[in-house]
């Protein structure tokens, strides 16, 4: 095969000691995948506006991504238009966004691949300029996150004060999640992955400094929880779930995040979440916690999943900053079940086969990420080709 030299001794064992782990199938809710490398959910910004539908250009960027019994877990898509806090992100709550992602899913499945989309809202890390009409963010209570929006035009914005949604809008907001749902699996996904994580609307009902409500959803514990609960359960009971993963932070700092305790927060969300045997929990490692914004590897920080895993009963996917042999210990370990690569699948389309045959990962060019057309999405090139 082009571009490969050949291996050392050395390099061949560490490629048979990569594929005793990571290339061996794993069930995922109703899914057998074919190998433990996940394609992580990452915000490009190329949806087509401005009705934030999918196009053919997204439809050939994942792809060119899949894999035979992979799993791709597609970009956040905002469920509401309140939902959306960035320019150009996909939706999934009308006609023509639903259209769009069949385009993807179509693709995805004819190379055959699996794909899961990610149900999004953004909250209070949102701006104005995204809202229907002008109108204030939304989120817990009306606290700003600290920091700088990303507004329609592309540029930073300071982070407005949110408006606290009233018990009528929650109630709203959770048949809106089980709609988002339907679309999704009408439009060919596999299935769906709850965003819970990154200081978005779901994690800032956990946070106690975020949420100063008086009602069933603030205050305790068990109330906080309350919100993301009900979601998972409710999208369950309609899909199946085993259609149904969700995504958390434990540790995260992103977006003006945290706990400050933690662990208890975590570990309890975890245990309950565990009850509904849902067909994943995936997990963003605290090392990696704004990573979106820039390069990060947080030092002294715990690690993700060897801290849940003793809670959680089905398959556990973990991202953040794993390269092929951390990703083969932790799986080797029992930490994880599969392993989520983020920044690296960008710029290696093929990225499972290179981990497979060692081949070195092309650098990703962190400028292209965000807005724009095929230069850093749809131009790099598999190491065979």
């Amino acid at each position: 095969m082009s571009g490969l030299s050949t291996p050392s001794a050395a390099s061949s064992a560490h490629n048979l000691d990569t594929r005793l782990h990571l290339f061996t199938p794993l069930q995922v809710g109703a899914l057998e995948l074919k190998h433990r490398i996940v394609m992580a959910p990452l915000t490009r910004m190329r949806a087509n506006r401005p009705g934030n539908e999918p196009s053919a250009l997204n439809a050939l960027y994942y792809t060119q991504r899949a894999s035979e019994g992979g799993l791709i877990i597609a970009e956040a898509s905002q469920v509401v238009p309140e939902g959306q806090g960035m320019p150009a992100t996909p939706g999934i709550h009308t006609d023509a966004q639903q259209a769009g992602w069949q385009l993807v899913t179509d693709g995805v499945h004819a190379r055959g691949g699996r794909i899961f989309l990610q149900l999004w809202h953004v909250g209070r890390i949102s701006h104005s300029s995204h809202q229907p009409e002008g109108g204030a963010p939304v989120a817990p209570s009306a606290i700003a996150a600290v920091g700088n929006a990303l507004t329609a035009d592309f540029t930073p914005a300071p982070f407005e004060v949110p408006r606290a949604l009233s018990l009528s809008d929650i109630e709203q907001l959770k048949k809106a999640y089980v709609a988002a749902g339907r679309r999704a699996i009408a439009a060919g996904f596999d299935g769906v992955e709850i965003h819970s994580a990154n200081g978005y609307l779901l994690e800032q009902f956990m946070i106690s400094r975020i949420n100063e409500r008086t009602d069933r959803y603030g205050g305790s514990l068990a109330n906080r929880m309350r919100l993301p609960l009900e979601i998972a359960e409710l999208l369950a009971a309609d899909l199946g779930a085993n259609r149904v993963g969700i995504r958390l932070s434990p540790f995260g700092v992103a977006n003006d995040s945290g706990e400050t305790d933690p662990l208890t927060l975590y570990r309890e969300i975890t245990k309950e979440l565990n009850l509904l045997k849902l067909a994943y929990l995936h997990l963003i490692e605290p090392r990696a916690s704004g990573a979106g914004q820039r390069d990060v590897d947080h030092q002294n920080v715990p690690s993700g999943c060897a801290t849940l895993r003793p809670f959680w009963d089905q398959a556990l996917i973990t991202a953040g900053n794993f390269n092929a042999q951390r990703a083969e210990q932790t799986v080797a370990a029992g930490e994880a079940d599969a392993i989520a690569f983020g920044r690296y699948f960008i710029s290696n389309p093929d990225l499972p086969q290179r981990i497979k045959n060692d081949v070195p990962f092309t650098p990703y060019d962190r400028p292209t990420f965000y807005g724009g057309g095929t230069e850093g999405y749809t131009n790099y090139a598999a190491f065979g080709g």
